[in-house]
């Protein structure tokens, strides 16, 4: 029985060419209709004169003077399901009468091994790197290592299936994924196949290999992106087409750094309708386990962020192929968005299971190894993706890709090979310290260690006013906590630089999965620069800042509205500000 989609392969001594294999495939798929039919061509000179032609388990041979016969499963059928096969030939030997035309070259190989997740195939000599290319039982591979007489191909899909002197066809395509407004929403593995519940993905096919814009299609970053996390947003922050890594040890909160920032675009998602003003997700997990991958997809349907959101994942469990691919597949979705003048980030969580996936795949190539057992071009496999994100001018579109990699450090050694590598790409790192995580300072941000080289450029006005004085007094609270350890008797600018660092640290600690506007970051910021909370205990000052943002809410809502859409206030509305909070202090100690 016919299943839905049947693929066909067609094999022959000579080549045909494209306006012969149009004709064939043509014909081929009115005989067999109303299945959905997928035309291979190849070359196979052990055929010495004439077609086969390959229709599932069947199999038409014209390879002795022009005779057809059936093989296999149906050697005593005269059709299969009603479709007559016998009238096939009559039609493809008209159109085979003449051979003139300029031909289309397509080869067929031979798998000779298969170790682990690599098939070593003999033939394919046109084959070119990075091609997709499709095992006799419907396996996908890349190949990858070009030899004189085979080629080593990377099993991307269904690899363990793949036996010796298997057929292995070229396709003449890059390996690629669907993409579109329709990946929106939806769970996929690398090649776009559906990792959800829903129905297959159509949208345009694009190749993952992609070169990055060129320097004079770029623009300067300028934009903010709002990550809804006081201490990122005021101290390193993130523009449109930066390349900001998060780097850290294991659990010390780099997954909840990402789900917040993508949370945070949902109330600014909803309410904007024009596409171009949007700022589209998408979420590239691997390595991770698939219970991982499952709670963050339900976290995100849970706050109503998945409708603007994209998961790719390649699983632990899933090959090292498809491991590598993941990021250039979120990358080339993410694309989309920047060459359609849309604005989209991505995160690849992470960038240290990419690297090890890379190692395995090219210790199985056996290509030569280099530190740490990790290939020499592992540099270029991280460089050649990251750059890719960009701010584009308004000449090609003003669209932008801003590209959030994440890497995981062992015990916080920052100048291991991966970390240096990618630190060295990036445009600055937020380095999540153990230590503080430990202390329960969380999101758990070491500030003398993390660096946006966007700077201010990327931030409102207002925040910019506060973010310079932040820096520096937290710099001076972390050196002299330091040496005040030692110290017995403290002089009285010291203690006094003690508390008002131990209260600025506080206000920056902030719960998961609350993400905050820009009014609710900047105003308390501004009441502990300021000094209103010198007097506070410490303890007191996170139900302050809730009390005092409830009160800014339900009196001068028209505050927060102007700080969220134009980022400033104005001279009055500043000084006005600044008498509310003395008010609502005073309110809040005599309650208290």
């Amino acid at each position: 029985m016919l299943s839905e989609k049947m693929r066909v392969i067609i094999e022959s001594v000579h080549p045909l060419s494209e306006g012969q294999q149009t004709l064939i495939a043509d014909e081929i798929k009115k005989a067999l209709t109303p299945c959905k039919i997928v035309c291979y061509f190849a070359l196979n000179p052990t055929l010495k004169e004439g077609l086969k032609v390959h229709f599932g388990s069947v199999i038409l041979d014209d390879s002795l003077l022009g005779k057809w016969q059936l093989a296999r499963r149906v050697a005593e059928q005269e059709n299969l399901n009603g479709i007559a096969l016998q009238d096939i030939p009559k039609k493809l030997l008209k159109i085979l009468s003449g051979w003139k035309e300029k031909a289309v070259l397509t080869e067929v190989g031979t798998v000779e091994s298969v170790q682990d997740s690599v098939a070593h195939v003999l033939g394919l000599p046109s084959v070119k790197a990075g091609e997709k290319v499709i095992f006799e039982n419907g396996a996908v591979g890349m190949a990858l290592n070009l030899n004189d007489d085979s080629v080593d191909v990377c099993l991307i899909e269904g690899g363990i299936s793949v036996q010796e002197n298997e057929a292995v066809y070229r396709t003449n395509e890059a390996v690629t994924v669907p993409t579109g407004m329709s990946v929106l929403g939806r769970v996929l593995n690398p090649l776009g196949g559906p990792l959800d519940d829903k129905v297959s993905l159509k949208g345009t096919d694009l190749p993952l290999q992609q070169t990055a814009p060129e320097i004079i299609a770029r623009s300067p970053v300028v934009h903010s992106v709002h990550t809804g996390i006081t201490g990122i947003d005021a101290l390193v922050p993130i523009g449109r087409g930066q390349r900001e890594l998060i780097i850290g040890d294991r659990q010390t909160g780099k997954t909840s750094l990402i789900l917040d920032t993508i949370l945070a675009q949902r109330e600014h998602n909803k309410n904007t309708k024009n596409l171009s003003e949007k700022l589209f997700c998408i979420y590239v997990a691997i390595g991770q386990k698939q219970s991982s991958v499952r709670h963050f997809m339900q976290e995100l349907k849970k706050h109503d962020a998945l409708d603007y959101t994209c998961i790719i994942s390649a699983s632990a469990s899933d090959s090292a192929c498809l491991q590598y691919l993941a990021p250039y597949a979120g990358t080339t979705i993410a694309e989309y968005f920047r060459d359609n003048g849309m604005h989209a980030i991505v995160f690849y969580d992470d960038l240290s299971k990419h690297a090890v996936a890379y190692r395995e795949m090219s210790l199985l190539l056996k290509r030569p190894a280099g530190r740490e057992a990790y290939p020499g071009d592992v540099f270029y496999l991280h460089s050649r993706l990251l750059e890719r994100a960009a701010q584009l001018d308004d000449v090609h579109g003003g669209g932008s890709l801003t590209a959030l990699p994440v890497i995981e450090t062992q015990e916080g050694d920052l100048s291991a090979y991966i970390p240096t590598n990618v630190i060295s790409i990036t445009d600055g790192q937020i380095y999540l310290d153990n230590d503080l995580f430990n202390q329960n300072i969380k999101p758990a941000i070491n500030v003398g260690l993390s660096v946006s080289r966007v700077g201010s450029a990327a931030q409102s006005a207002f925040m910019k006013r506060i973010a310079g004085s932040l820096k520096l007094e937290l710099a001076q609270y972390r050196e002299v906590l330091s040496f005040s350890q030692l110290a017995s008797d403290l002089d009285a600018a010291t203690r006094h630089m003690l508390d008002r660092g131990a209260r600025l640290t506080e206000l920056l600690k902030q719960p998961n999965n609350q993400p905050l506007s820009l009014a609710e970051e900047a105003v308390p910021l501004f009441v502990g620069i300021k000094g209103y909370l010198d007097e506070l205990p410490v303890g007191k000052v996170m139900p302050f800042v809730l009390f005092f943002r409830k009160e800014m809410m339900k009196k001068h809502p028209e505050w927060i509205k102007r700080l969220d859409e134009s980022g400033d206030l104005s001279s009055e509305e500043t000084k006005a500000l600044e008498k509310f909070i003395q008010a609502q202090l005073l309110s809040f100690q005599k309650g208290s």
